[in-house]
């Protein structure tokens, strides 16, 4: 787990990165159920951050039930039950690879354009946040609210 990188300039807070990069490895299935993480002590030393600041990241993780801590075992990615999963909760199944496939499809068709990381991401949660289309209303159809 040592692709972890944080910005010290970012105007995102540190523990945020940690536990935004830590969500995704688990989202697309880089990080698996039953991964340990590394030490909060161990990761901090790497990072050169302060040990409070990773234990507030596993925290956070752990509360959207991303991971689960154990005293003997450490940080673990959390077993996937989506049955026993609450609404809006990080423990959910793993997208299909399918979808993995097209987001770095789209990531990359992005950044060949020009497009930054920050630029894709809000195209990402625009797209999030707009209504479904109504059916008959596919993309081509005349019909818009926007004019």
């Amino acid at each position: 787990m040592s692709d972890i990188v944080v910005s010290l300039a970012s105007p995102v807070p540190v523990y945020e990165q940690i536990r935004a990069q830590v969500a995704a490895a688990v989202a697309v299935g880089t990080l698996t159920p039953g991964d340990r993480l590394p030490a909060s002590r161990d990761l901090a030393r790497d990072l050169g951050i302060a040990v409070g600041t990773v234990q507030r990241a596993y925290r956070e993780l752990e509360a959207a039930g991303v991971v689960v801590s154990r005293r003997r075992t450490g940080t673990v990615v959390a077993p996937v039950t989506p049955a026993d999963a609450p609404a809006g909760a990080g423990a959910t199944a793993p997208p299909p690879a399918a979808i993995v496939a097209r987001a770095r499809t789209l990531v990359a068709q992005a950044r060949a354009a020009g497009l930054t990381d920050d630029a894709v991401l809000d195209v990402v949660r625009g797209a999030l946040a707009a209504p479904a289309d109504p059916p008959g209303n596919a993309p081509g159809n005349a019909s818009s609210v926007l004019t």
